[in-house]
């Protein structure tokens, strides 16, 4: 019988605007947003303090300041963020060699063998945690489980400055509550289609089959059958070398005007932009993907000899849809960054480069 994995998921509170809080005092206790201001750009994070308001990551700077009015904007500092994730990354390899980082702020770990011969991920985590807090001064969560996908799922359950553990006997009842959007692979719009189906909660979705999700979502059908029977296969993957960055939706009714098409990509753009905050990735070359009604993929890109701003990604992005008449409705849009300042990156982490970790 093969050993049960022990998986460690680490995730910092509020990465960015923690750091914030730490090096500047008089924001401690204070609503916060990195990135963004009251008029335009997209905030990056968002402190404890100001999501109480509803204020989070990737809205609009505009929208976080209707919904907190004394909300404090600053700019985000990029070199520093990097400065502690080294840290903390350090810290990882002091327990062990198998660390996949997902961004600046979070990783896992894979600590079924490690350095110090504790055979306890949940003391692991711990003493972790507690390592990073007295070297960065910042709060971390864990999760800790037999696979990534709950483990993952775990170290939001304690959240701020906390963790949980999800036993392979646990699992079960643990799916079977768990709300379908909280799933790893399962976003807004996917959740939405399953909740047409009556799947609210993980039990509802462990009633159909693999051909019924298969059929209704394609090859992400067998990542659902598999998820929420505890099924997740992925190992720790500590030298993957990402290509590209990017986001897309698939949509549940075709969309066929230009007011749909606008809006639709503004919301696929802010995601990006979210994901290009968290990780610090910069690329050259704006990719636009069109998947037509009859399923027919286009793209169309562009490239700059420089790294694109978070603006110039939006300007581009209108450039290419205006670039040539859509010839009919749209299912699904992209939009992707390549080029990537992998030299910069590989600067950063050596060998231990991140991988997208897609919600």
């Amino acid at each position: 019988m093969d050993k049960i994995r022990k998986i460690i998921h680490v995730d910092m509170d509020a990465f960015y605007a923690s750091v914030e809080q730490l090096d500047h005092p008089e924001l401690r206790g204070k609503p916060l947003a990195v990135g963004g201001n009251r008029e335009r750009g997209v905030v990056a994070a968002a402190s404890y303090e100001a999501r109480k308001y509803g204020v989070k990551s990737a809205m609009s700077g505009k929208m976080a300041a209707l919904k907190c009015t004394q909300l404090i904007f600053v700019k985000p500092r990029f070199d520093r963020y990097k400065e502690i994730s080294n840290q903390i990354r350090e810290i990882f390899y002091e327990y062990t060699d198998l660390v996949e980082p997902l961004s600046l702020d979070e990783a896992f770990l894979d600590v079924t063998e490690n350095k110090v011969g504790n055979p306890s991920a949940t003391l692991l985590a711990k003493e972790i945690r507690a390592k990073i807090k007295t070297q960065t001064g910042l709060n971390a969560s864990a999760g800790i489980s037999y696979n990534k996908f709950l483990a993952k799922t775990a170290s939001d359950i304690n959240k701020p400055n906390g963790q949980a553990v999800i036993l392979p006997e646990e699992a079960e009842v643990f799916l079977d509550k768990l709300p379908i959007e909280r799933f790893f692979g399962i976003g807004k719009v996917t959740a939405e289609k399953m909740k047409q189906f009556g799947i609210h909660q993980g039990k509802d979705l462990k009633e159909y089959s693999l051909q019924f999700l298969t059929k209704k979502f394609g090859k992400s059908g067998l990542h659902f059958y598999n998820i929420v029977r505890g099924i997740h296969l992925s190992e720790v993957q500590p030298n993957r070398t990402r290509k590209s960055l990017s986001a897309e939706n698939t949509f549940d009714k075709d969309l066929a005007t230009l007011k749909e098409w606008e809006k639709a990509l503004q919301e696929i753009y802010q995601e990006l932009c979210r994901r290009i905050e968290r990780t610090g990735i910069k690329g050259r070359t704006v990719t636009l993907k069109i998947k037509y009604k009859d399923f027919s993929i286009h793209t169309r890109s562009k490239s700059f000899e420089q790294y694109v701003d978070l603006p110039k990604i939006w300007e581009t992005v209108q450039e290419l849809l205006d670039q040539e008449a859509l010839t009919q409705p749209v299912r699904l849009f992209g939009i992707g960054l390549s080029n990537l300042n992998l030299t910069e990156e590989k600067d950063y982490f050596g060998k231990q480069l991140w991988l997208d970790f897609e919600e």
